[in-house]
Parts: structure tokens; C-alpha cells; sequence
């Protein structure tokens, strides 16, 4: 009798025991989940909403141009050379002293240049928006004058100008791979040992990418990449290119040739030439680059299985980290992967160590790529310049031996990659599915000149503020001290709301960040220490390195020659200092004090579901949780009915 009616009791028992377990487990997902390839965001210490940073000067072109009215500026790219902030867009050059632009962005001198060829561009089905000139090159070709190439309606063009009054010198030149043919095609220039080295597409259909040099006159051959060989460039993003040592280097994003099996997947690369190169042989590679090489850039999150950041957005020119030369990137993810964007640094020894290493081939269009024999690499080595190195014993690059080039013609792809600093980001952002698109480095930020601030720029608008920890030996990771909401509808929209920022020029003489648009350019200041009035616990925890607290009692922007009389606490306790500020920050900054962290400081506001990306593994997770817990809560119920209709049923047969 009592064993009939207890038997279901291990049953029920277990039952509850496995789901008071699955209901623990059901708060806690993520130990559910496979661990996330990303850390967690950083949140801001700071953020700067619309309500302040639409009070920032804007520039939007010549009110006066109708193509600007009805299509906006269209800009293409900055250029900052000493006080003179140069601005090209669509027909238009703009020059703005920074000297004098405080309160509003007004240029001091502009240049016109309009297409000849606009109904030539229509003849060859070209729409009519696109005929325009789009300034696509703007670089300095000596102290005096700036070299601009334009689009010029599909017929590229060259000419030289006066920096001081942007008046024209001498005649117009073929821009052909020199300026690509429309303005959505990337290109890089850069004048070096008196030649101008480019990388664009050479033709009307963009079917042939090329890295060129030219007008160097006598001695300085014109070189370019070979045509149409993938091992060379396939489908490059050019992105960068800057002046180092023996080399000119160049940064970009292509179709990576050594993974053609898993689709179209691409990578990140450098590649280099030397700036004696003087083309091969008339045997082989005449009038070729004989010093082509390049590597991919590795900018991975490290684990078990390292995730990527393969394609890379915006770069910096060489700067010091650590006491090393060094350059620092923008990375995101493959357009079809989850959104994810890095910021990565590489010292330039490791890349001059990775082009010195092996080469990759591919010996079967079947078979792996795999490093090259060392004793199949010729002498003298492959990518060495004339006169220096392996190969100081030949004078010109003529007189390399014809196996020598044949080897770099058909080798030019190292078979290592080039690691990031400390072989992780400097900074991670996930949470977001508006990608990082530019950036700009201060690398002696504060009084003492001794951080680095990263500013990086996104899709949607946004201005991220970084104090970066670039120490691979450091404690604490980097901080992102601001958010700001950096787009200004009524400044920036003509023709659609485009909050993609395309360009970022720091001007840290004046304090100030200038953020490009395709329609505006905003000057932003480099920090807002005023908002923390007369709070130094608001003022130290913004652990703004341009920021300041005074002994008279406010907190300041650092200027130059501050040498005492200040306080500031970037990794310190903020703690200790009293929470008085509350209403000193409302009057201050004129916002809600219910937003307004324990520290005085503007938290970040809840993110908006729709930018979140939830790991697909979590929502596995959840669904074969609640699929089990349902399961197991009927098995319970059932378990529990059972139990009640055998104790009643023997209830009943004890009473009879």
C-alpha cells in the first residue's frame, strides 16, 4: 500500500532537482553558449549627444554653385599641410587656415575646376551626375606647390598649383593611372625622391588595377604592376601609401589568390617597392617593378580558433609606439560575416622581417599554397634593391639575372603574415552593427605628451574617442572615453541621410577634429573639459588626457606649455574625491541630472536593440533550453498528476 503510492517520488524528486537546475542554468545563457570571439564593448565614460554637437561649425561647399546646392559638396579628401586645412570635393578645391577658423569654417582661397568633357561622359552612357570633376589626388609635390588629380567627366587629368593662392602652374597633364575614372574608385598618391607613385585602375571599365610610377624623369623609368595577373593585385581597395627607408609602401584590401577555395574572401595586404627600382631586363620584366613584394596584415582576436578582421578601412602613416615605428589600421569583417570592427598596430620591423621571410607558391592550380623551398629562392634574393643588401653588388636592376626576376614575377606574395602588436586589437568594437570606417592618432596627447588617443570615426555618424593602451605589457586595457554624435542632419542633408563618415584630419595646434561627410565637414573639438565646470571629481574621471584640473579650481583643455599648477589622475581612483557635483554639472551642461553618472559624467545611454548582434550559438542555447525545460516542466506535471491519482486510488482501496 505505502510502496504503491511512494513510487513515483524519485521520479518527481529528479524531475524538480533537473529543473530547478535548468532554471539556474536559464538566467546564466551564456555558460550555455560557446564563449563569444568577441570581449565585451566598452562602454563610454562620456557621450555627446546631438544637443551639443550640432552647435559645432559646419562647412557644406559654395551656397552660391547650383551642382552643390542640388547634389551637395561630394567630398573626396583632406590635406593638412602646417596652418592650411585643403578640402577637395566635386569641381572644387578649398583652402581654410586653420589659424582663423574657430567659430565657423570659411576658406580662405578655393580653385574651380570644371570638366570640359561632360557631354563626351554622356556619349558613353555615363549618368549625368557623374560627368563633374571629383578631386581624387591631393598631395604635396614640394614645399610650394600641390599636385590635384581629377575624374574630369571620365578623362582624367593632372595639374600643379601654388599652395598659397592655388593658382594653376604649367599645363594640364593625362591623369591616367595616375586619377581613377570615377569618383567611387579608391586611389592613393604620393610624391617620393621627386617620382609620383600611384595605385588606382587604369581604364574606363576599372578592369586594370596598377601600381604606378611616373614623372621622375630621366633615370626613373615608368613602372607599373604586371597587367592582369591576380598573383599581382586582384580587385585591390587601395587605401594608403607612405614613404619609408629604401621603400614606398602600400596598404590595401584585395581578393585573396591563396583562398580562392572558400570563395571570395578578402585580406588585408602591405606591399613595397623600392624607390631605385629601375625595371627589369629587356628579357624579362621590362619596364615592370623588379622589387614587388607583398604580405598580409594580421588583425586578429587570439583563441582557440582566431577570428578576423580581414579587410582593412583606414591607416595612419608611420608614427612611434613603444619607441618603434609603427603604423596603425582600421580593420572590420568580411561584408557577409557578423559586424565587428579592430584597430590594430604594426611595427614596421616586423614588417620589413615578414618581406625577409619565405615566400608562398601554389605548385598545382589543385594543390595548397605552401612556403618555397629555401634553396629554390635564387640570388641574389628576390625584392632586394639595386646597390643595397643581397644585392649590392649589381648597380641597376637591369642587371638582375633573368632567374632572379622570373622567380619575383611569379612569387611576389610572402608566406607569412605580418602580426599586430601584442598579436591583438588595440581596441574591439562588436555590439554595433555600423562598422568603424576612418580614423586619426594622437600619439602625444596630454601635458606630458605621452598618450595615445585614438579617434575613430563610423557608419552611422559617430566620433569614437579612445585612450589607447598600446603596452602588450600593460595591465588595463584601452578606455573609450567618448561617444559623440558627430552628424548634423540640417548641416550635412541634401539628398538623402549618408552618415557614413569618409574622412578625419586632427588639427591638435587648435584643439580641434575635422570630420568629413559627403556633403559637410564638421570641426569638433578635441575634448569638452568646460562641461565638468567646477567638479574635479567629474574632471578627473573623465581620464581625458586633454583635460586638466586647475588649482584655481575649474577644469581646462590642455594647452601648449603646460608645465604645473595642475592636477590629473588618468588610471587613479576616482573615488576618493567627493560626490558633490551633481548640481554643478545641470547648471554646467544643461542636462537631466538623472542622467548623470555617479561621477558626474554622462553615462551611456541603452543601445538600441536593433544595433546589437546576438552569437548565434547563445540563441542555439536558448531555444534547446526552453525545448528541454518545456519538456522536462510537462514531465513534472504529469509526474505530479500520476502521483496524485495513485495516492487517491490507494487511499481508496485502503478504505474499502
Amino acid at each position: 500500500m505505502s510502496s504503491s503510492a511512494a513510487t513515483p517520488r524519485p521520479l518527481q524528486v529528479a524531475t524538480l532537482s533537473t529543473f530547478l537546475l535548468l532554471l539556474v542554468l536559464c538566467h546564466q545563457p551564456l555558460a550555455l553558449a560557446s564563449p563569444s570571439p568577441f570581449p565585451k564593448d566598452l562602454a563610454p565614460l562620456n557621450v555627446v549627444g546631438p544637443e551639443q554637437s550640432y552647435l559645432y561649425p559646419g562647412f557644406q561647399g559654395l551656397t552660391s554653385d547650383n551642382n552643390t546646392v542640388r547634389l551637395g559638396l561630394d567630398f573626396q579628401r583632406m590635406l593638412r599641410i602646417n596652418h592650411m586645412l585643403y578640402i577637395a570635393a566635386r569641381d572644387h578645391v578649398f583652402a581654410v587656415n586653420l589659424t582663423t577658423t574657430t567659430e565657423q569654417i570659411v576658406p580662405q582661397q578655393q580653385l574651380t575646376w570644371r570638366s570640359k568633357d561632360v557631354k563626351m561622359c554622356a556619349v558613353r552612357g555615363r549618368n549625368s551626375d557623374e560627368c563633374y570633376n571629383y578631386i581624387k589626388v591631393l598631395v604635396p609635390r614640394n614645399d610650394e606647390t600641390l599636385f590635384a588629380c581629377g575624374t574630369n567627366a571620365f578623362n582624367p587629368g593632372c595639374r600643379n598649383y601654388k599652395m598659397d593662392t592655388l593658382e594653376q602652374v604649367g599645363e594640364e597633364l593625362v591623369g591616367q593611372a595616375r586619377c581613377p575614372f570615377e569618383s567611387h574608385q579608391s586611389n592613393v598618391g604620393i610624391f617620393a625622391g621627386g617620382n609620383f607613385y600611384s595605385a588606382t585602375m587604369t581604364d574606363f571599365l576599372a578592369s586594370d588595377a596598377v601600381i604606378y610610377r611616373s614623372l621622375g624623369g630621366e633615370g626613373s623609368p615608368v613602372l607599373r604592376t604586371v597587367k592582369y595577373d591576380s598573383k599581382w593585385l586582384r580587385e585591390p581597395r587601395f587605401l594608403h601609401a607612405i614613404e619609408y627607408g629604401n621603400y614606398v609602401y602600400f596598404f590595401f584590401s584585395e581578393i585573396a589568390v591563396e583562398y580562392t577555395s572558400l570563395g571570395k574572401v578578402v585580406f588585408s595586404r602591405v606591399a613595397r617597392v623600392c624607390k631605385n627600382d629601375g625595371g627589369g631586363s629587356p628579357r624579362v620584366l621590362d619596364r615592370y617593378w623588379t622589387s614587388f613584394l607583398k604580405a598580409r596584415l594580421n588583425c586578429s582576436l587570439p583563441g582557440d580558433s582566431f577570428f578576423y578582421f580581414d579587410v582593412m578601412q583606414s591607416l595612419s602613416n608611420v608614427l612611434q609606439i613603444n619607441q618603434r615605428p609603427a603604423v596603425i589600421g582600421v580593420f572590420t569583417t568580411q561584408m557577409n560575416s557578423i559586424p565587428g570592427s579592430a584597430v590594430c598596430a604594426f611595427y614596421m620591423d616586423d614588417i620589413e622581417r615578414t618581406f625577409n621571410g619565405k615566400f608562398k607558391e601554389q605548385k598545382t592550380s589543385e594543390s595548397a599554397w605552401t612556403p618555397v623551398a629555401e634553396e629554390q629562392v635564387p640570388k641574389p634574393r628576390p625584392g632586394s634593391c639595386a646597390g643595397d643588401g643581397p644585392a649590392a653588388a649589381y648597380t641597376s636592376s637591369t642587371s638582375f639575372p633573368d632567374d632572379m626576376l622570373t622567380f619575383i614575377k611569379s612569387y611576389p606574395l610572402m608566406d607569412e603574415a605580418v602580426p599586430s602588436v601584442g598579436e591583438r586589437p588595440l581596441f574591439v568594437r562588436s555590439a554595433s552593427r555600423y562598422k568603424l570606417t576612418q580614423m586619426a592618432v594622437d600619439t602625444s596627447a596630454g601635458p606630458y605628451k605621452n598618450r595615445t588617443v585614438l579617434f575613430l570615426a563610423s557608419e552611422d555618424g559617430h566620433v569614437l574617442k579612445v585612450l589607447a593602451s598600446t603596452d602588450p605589457n600593460a595591465t588595463s586595457g584601452s578606455t573609450l572615453l567618448e561617444d559623440i554624435d558627430v552628424y548634423n542632419p540640417s548641416k550635412c542633408d541634401v539628398q538623402g541621410d549618408d552618415r557614413r563618415v569618409l574622412g578625419l584630419e586632427l588639427d591638435k595646434e587648435h584643439h580641434a577634429l575635422f570630420v568629413a561627410f559627403s556633403t559637410c565637414v564638421i570641426r569638433v573639438p578635441l575634448s569638452r573639459c568646460r562641461n565638468y565646470g567646477t567638479c574635479k571629481r567629474s574632471c578627473l574621471a573623465s581620464q581625458d588626457p586633454y583635460c586638466v584640473w586647475l588649482k584655481t579650481g575649474s577644469c581646462a583643455s590642455v594647452t601648449p606649455g603646460f608645465k604645473a599648477g595642475f592636477e590629473q589622475d588618468i588610471e587613479g581612483d576616482h573615488s576618493k574625491y567627493p560626490d558633490t557635483c551633481h548640481n554643478v554639472l545641470a547648471t554646467t551642461r544643461n542636462q537631466n541630472s538623472a542622467a548623470d553618472s555617479a561621477y558626474g559624467v554622462k553615462g551611456a545611454p541603452e543601445m538600441d536593440k536593433a544595433s546589437h548582434s546576438v552569437h548565434y550559438t547563445l540563441l542555439i542555447a536558448c531555444v534547446l533550453v526552453a525545448f528541454v525545460l518545456g519538456a522536462f516542466l510537462s514531465a513534472f506535471v504529469v509526474s505530479c498528476y500520476c502521483s496524485h491519482s495513485a495516492h487517491r486510488h490507494g487511499q481508496q482501496r485502503s478504505s474499502s
